[in-house]
């Protein structure tokens, strides 16, 4: 097993702005309680929509998280990246502009920009004129407005970038992060935010057609499950401060987890009969970090709750780890899919799993597709020791990618041989599915 190196990327601080949660305590002890954070758009006339539930977030006043100069300035998904990302730097007990001018970055992830600021001011242009339209509308809608006020406010002045994949650029950021480290950086400020749920910014999510049409909220997101009839959009993510180990340690950081892995693949065009690409990006992030199927506790799902989407990821998990070879959940069920913002999302899941010995439930799934064969984690969080998660996410076009991280403990195999996988309430000792009830390997 590879030894840890003074150029690790490792997490040293986490902070979260979630639909059933607000800072990373609240999130996680929600997402234990099985808390659902989806519930019906009510902020406009939704009469008229195909769908009209979405995974939001209630209770955040702009004013109590973000200075009253920068209101004027901001979109709601940057006023949500700006409260997580100070979350995330109180947590680290880190001050950025203490380090080395360019030695700090920011890299988000972001596919939506800024519908409610520029749609509200385009209202203004063709309603009262453009002398009445914000200055502010010429970069507060973009999708690198997160990335730019979390620099501006940390005064980081390193490389910063915006990724757009969908929900697969929430984990090329965090790719991206590591990538900085390895080339001299000391710190990053990585993740996604997002949100756009005004008006024209529910209709573009909708026109996709994979949004699910299910009036009540406990049922109308059920990734891997027979009734599965697409997603739930939802706001909000999680933002991360990775940094090189040695800086880490040289600060005596309290350290989470190391990204250890990381891949990225696109899949083919359709009808080229070739296959899709997330199970090549998972084996790839495996081997980046040196890690084999059987060294991986968990898997955090993608899970689009699209049928034919549903059954390539259960057979990308099946082909590595075999007909019920890892325990696979999606907590994301009770957010909705935060587009480039749920993969860091699912990362500080996987991180606080290895902390506590816990892997979250999968909500509201009570009729897995037997055909996937998969050890779907439901109903209550189940208790085992987890060193090692797999985290995939997939985006729109075709986008794949995939992060594996590890606790900060000492060699992974090391760990292993001295449990032996004998701890109580370890894997072995959880409910697995009955094989005699499996009809088939399809719907």
């Amino acid at each position: 097993m590879n030894a840890r190196t003074p150029a690790a990327a490792v997490i040293t601080g986490i902070g979260v702005i979630a639909p059933n949660g607000l800072g990373t305590p609240a999130w996680w002890d929600a997402t234990l309680r099985v808390e659902n954070g989806i519930r019906p758009i009510r902020h406009f006339d939704t009469t008229r929509y195909a769908s009209r539930l979405a995974g939001l977030i209630p209770d955040f006043v702009a004013k109590e998280h973000v200075p009253g100069r920068l209101l004027p300035q901001t979109d709601r998904m940057t006023r949500l990246a700006i409260a997580a990302s100070d979350w995330a730097v109180a947590d680290a007990r880190v001050q950025p502009a203490t380090l080395p001018e360019y030695a700090t970055s920011v890299v988000h992830s972001n596919s939506t920009g800024g519908f409610e600021f520029t749609h509200r001011e385009v209202r203004k242009l063709w309603t009262e004129g453009p002398a009445r339209v914000s200055v502010y509308e010429s970069f507060a809608w973009f999708y690198a407005a997160n990335a730019g006020q979390i620099s501006i406010r940390n005064k980081i002045r390193g490389p910063s970038s915006v990724v757009i994949a969908d929900q697969a650029g929430g984990l090329d950021a965090i790719g991206q992060a590591r990538r900085i480290l390895r080339n001299g950086g000391q710190l990053v400020v990585a993740g996604g935010v997002e949100s756009a749920f005004d008006p024209w910014g529910m209709l573009s999510h909708t026109a996709t057609g994979r949004v699910s049409r299910a009036a009540d909220p406990a049922e109308a997101y059920l990734p891997f499950d027979a009734r599965a009839a697409g997603y739930v959009p939802g706001e909000g993510g999680a933002i991360l401060i990775i940094e090189s180990a040695d800086v880490a340690a040289r600060r005596n950081a309290r350290v989470y987890g190391e990204i250890a892995g990381y891949a990225a693949t696109f899949d083919p065009p359709p009808g080229s009969g070739r296959p899709r690409g997330l199970e090549r990006a998972a084996r790839l992030a495996l081997d980046d970090a040196g890690l084999a199927p059987e060294d991986i506790d968990v898997v955090f799902a993608d899970a689009a709750a699209v049928p034919a989407d549903d059954d390539a990821e259960a057979a990308a998990i099946g082909g590595i780890f075999g007909p019920y070879g890892v325990p696979v959940t999606v907590p994301k069920a009770l957010t909705g899919r935060l587009m480039g913002g749920g993969p860091p999302l699912d990362v500080a899941a996987a991180l606080l799993s290895i902390r506590d010995g816990v892997v979250p439930a999968t909500a509201h799934v009570d009729r897995p597709v037997p055909g996937h064969r998969l050890d779907l984690v439901r109903g209550t969080p189940r208790a085992q020791p987890v060193r090692a998660a797999l985290v995939l996410a997939r985006g729109h076009g075709g986008f794949n990618a995939a992060v594996v991280v590890r606790g900060p403990a000492g060699s992974l195999a090391t760990d292993r041989r001295a449990d032996d996988r004998s701890t109580t309430g370890s894997m072995a000792e959880q409910p697995r599915p009955d094989r005699d009830t499996v009809r088939g390997d399809s719907r």
